[in-house]
């Protein structure tokens, strides 16, 4: 049951909320049964249905933006301060809504859920690809009246399905907002991703993706993925300043006993970060569900069969705006640029922050500072073309506007 503070009765939350949107066929053609979303809404629909806002997660978010952890959410929303009033996305003025992507385990239908035969789809459950998800919450904009968004961002994955919005529903964005993400998976990130999925497919307890009903979970494999994934997250000098090479006896004199799991000697600070992170997720996120998003990702081409990323974008008439984190080893600025390029009068920004790909997480200032402007600036366009360039933005310059 979903318990209310005075804050989501002023932000006008939803609550957690699900939705059937029927039979999905997918890119692949294999139809999907009995499709069910989950999502959250905040603020109230206008009547002409134009002032919704769409925010997409990234690869191990769900639909709860904002809020407290409570039965249905095991943790505090994961994007703090973006959505109430007066905020970013403000719920006096914008209708925002944040799905649970399609593949996902926190209500949507993903491997985890059951499918017609009453097991759990496991191993049968298809390749799904980022235009796949789009074309789900497709089917949930219709069903709540939302014939156009006045904007639709995210960041990491959720970049990646803001920017499919515009290729493929290109008359249905007015601003695509995308963070810290990419036009197209690059062998890198693809590379990253595979040996993230071979970690948890070569754990016993994976059994072939069909663990579901044996009272176990492939756990360590899981956790592996993650510290591998949370390497990418951040960047080396971060990892530096935080972490050096010290031992974790170094912070804590009776911690000189916490040893490494397959070598028997003192654990590195460094290293206990990384297994904090990968028990973390493994305590709420499904293994299948992080194999099958992950390889979402790695089919992400905007351009593929449509002649190009350019050519993808040509029929989208909104502001496109890509924003990138300067200490990004995961997603560098230059394939925002490259995006940006393929884009006529795409804006730029650039959030300054030694924090890595997290920062689209943790500069929550800085980033809410360019949606707002955003989807201000929208309105005074008047078919007016950016030039393209990058413009920076740092904590300093964000205290500036804010103030100004």
């Amino acid at each position: 049951m979903t318990t209310r503070t005075f804050a989501d009765e002023r932000a006008a939350w939803s609550g957690l909320r699900t939705m059937s949107v029927g039979d999905l066929r997918l890119e692949s053609g294999q139809v999907l049964p009995g499709v069910t979303v989950a999502y959250e809404t905040w603020g109230t629909l206008a009547a002409d249905g134009g002032n919704a806002v769409l925010v997409e997660h990234a690869l191990t978010g769900d639909s709860h933006v904002i809020g407290d952890a409570g039965p249905e959410h095991p943790t505090p929303g994961w994007w703090e301060g973006l959505i109430g009033p007066g905020a970013p996305l403000d719920t006096d003025r914008y209708f925002v809504v944040a799905t649970n992507v399609l593949g996902g385990c926190r209500g949507t239908t993903g491997p985890s859920s059951l499918a017609p035969d009453g097991k759990a789809w496991g191993s049968r459950f298809p390749r799904i690809t980022i235009r796949d998800q789009v074309r789900a919450e497709a089917r949930v904009a219709d069903r709540l009246g939302v014939t156009s968004w006045r904007g639709v961002l995210g960041g990491s994955m959720g970049g990646m399905r803001a920017a499919e919005w515009a290729a493929t529903f290109p008359t249905r964005v007015d601003t695509a907002i995308v963070i810290a993400s990419t036009g197209a998976a690059s062998a890198e990130q693809i590379a990253w991703a595979s040996v993230q999925n071979q970690a948890i497919r070569s754990d016993p307890s994976w059994a072939g993706g069909d663990y579901y009903d044996t009272g176990s979970a492939p756990t360590v494999g899981m956790s592996i993925a993650r510290q591998i994934a949370q390497i990418t997250y951040r960047s080396e000098p971060e990892l530096a300043d935080r972490f050096g090479n010290r031992f974790m006896s170094a912070i804590d004199p009776a911690r000189r006993d916490v040893r490494d799991r397959g070598e028997g000697r003192e654990l590195y600070e460094v290293e206990s970060y990384l297994q904090h992170h990968g028990e973390k997720l493994v305590a709420r996120f499904d293994a299948g569900s992080f194999i099958v998003l992950n390889e979402a990702m790695s089919s992400h081409d905007l351009g593929a069969g449509r002649g190009g990323m350019a050519a993808a974008l040509a029929d989208f008439t909104g502001q496109l705006v890509v924003v990138s984190v300067d200490s990004d080893r995961l997603y560098p600025p230059a394939q925002s640029q490259s995006l940006v390029e393929a884009r006529p009068g795409a804006r730029h920004e650039q959030i300054s922050s030694p924090h890595g790909h997290d920062s689209f997480l943790i500069e929550r200032e800085q980033v809410g500072e360019i949606i707002r402007a955003a989807l201000r600036r929208r309105h005074g366009l008047n078919g007016r073309r950016h030039s393209g360039r990058v413009v920076t933005t740092s904590p300093a310059l964000t205290r500036a506007r804010a103030t100004g």
